[in-house]
């Protein structure tokens, strides 16, 4: 199978890669650079992180290495990012196409790929506005309620899992300095993590708690000694936030992180419904923290009181976590079972495997 996965990454995360591949002269180098920080890695497929021959990544919205590759393979004049990814196909000679990035590449897209393309694929696990998609053969997402919602577009949509990327198994054996630790984003249309977010902060009184948030450049400057003399009050974070807010974290500095810390807080966005089991959940798990998430369905592997605890309210979930470090040692042990769990589930041989059953049932 010669298979092509286009990945994107957040905007913020692009200092990080620039900062890390600031030596990286080619296309080889700087995607080199950057499936080694481990950017979405749970994502991508065992050949391309296997290094596969037949297997081709990249970054469709990395201007930079999308460019790279341009000039490298000689393409005249400032083609446009679709150009050159229509062209890496072709001269990659794809027979699977895999687009974890969609909404840049709809179904306006799949019409204009090359004829050795014989099936595409796309994950979405979230909801896209108007964003067409019909044209893939089979949308893939791990919640049912998404699954759903594809098929009721007129999608083919099938289950599909991210997976335990093997290098967490490096991190986390050591002490574990960080009591309670947040990642994401922060936002009041997302009332009820930004309820939960508000209440947790409260325990950093008493404890160590650590929250990376993605701020707005709104946010931040409503935030700052000019901004608090402008009309943003609905921009600014609640004093408990602000005070223990660090910028947003990625890669391998995230599994560092986990891995520093006892518990892992999560709270899904209010668009998930009763599905669980995002990507933090994967991450924390898999680097040996315990996950402290909200309650819901939860996939297999992650269940409440035996390998992930789980909260019901903004107030409840200071309370469980309060209570699991109280008596850590009992603690920990669901944390390690818990990510014994994930890597025996969701392991990458079984991702690969499912994803040929659903390219043959195409």
């Amino acid at each position: 199978m010669r298979l092509f996965q286009n990945s994107c990454f957040y905007p913020s995360y692009l200092p990080r890669l620039n900062q890390l591949a600031a030596k990286a002269v080619s296309f080889e180098e700087r995607c080199r650079v950057f499936l080694n920080d481990r950017f979405g890695a749970m994502h991508f497929l065992k050949p391309v992180l296997d290094g596969s021959p037949e297997a081709f990544f990249t970054n469709g919205d990395d201007e930079v290495l999308q460019r790279r590759w341009a000039r490298e393979q000689g393409m005249s004049g400032e083609p446009t990012l679709e150009a050159i990814l229509l062209a890496q196909i072709e001269h990659h000679a794809t027979e699977v196409f895999y687009n974890l990035d969609p909404v840049r590449y709809p179904s306006a897209f799949v019409a204009k790929l090359p004829g050795c393309v014989k099936k595409t694929l796309c994950w979405r696990g979230a909801p896209s506005g108007n964003a067409d998609f019909t044209a893939y053969g089979a949308v893939l997402a791990n919640f049912p309620s998404m699954l759903d919602m594809w098929r009721r577009k007129g999608c083919r949509a099938e289950v599909f899992y991210p997976a335990h990327d093997p290098v967490m198994d490096e991190y986390g054996h050591g002490e574990r300095p960080i009591d309670v630790l947040f990642v994401g984003g922060y936002s009041r249309h997302h009332r009820e993590r930004a309820k939960t977010l508000e209440r947790v902060a409260r325990l950093a009184d008493s404890h160590d708690v650590v929250f990376c948030l993605d701020a707005s450049r709104l946010t931040k400057l409503a935030e700052s000694a000019i901004g608090r003399l402008l009309p943003l009050r609905n921009h600014r974070r609640p004093d408990a936030i602000a005070a223990i807010a660090r910028p947003p974290v990625f890669g391998r500095a995230l599994y560092e992180l986990i891995g520093s810390s006892k518990i892992a807080l999560n709270g899904s966005i209010d668009m998930a419904g009763e599905d669980r089991g995002n990507m933090r959940c994967f991450e924390s798990m898999g680097c040996g923290a315990l996950l402290v998430s909200d309650a819901g369905r939860y996939i297999d592997g992650m269940q409440a009181g035996t390998t992930i605890e789980t909260y019901d309210t903004p107030e409840q979930a200071a309370e469980v976590i309060s209570q699991n470090l109280q008596d850590w040692p009992r603690s920990a042990e669901i944390a390690a079972l818990g990510r014994a769990r994930i890597r025996d589930i969701y392991h990458k041989d079984m991702q690969w495997e499912l994803f040929g059953k659903i390219v043959g049932r195409l």
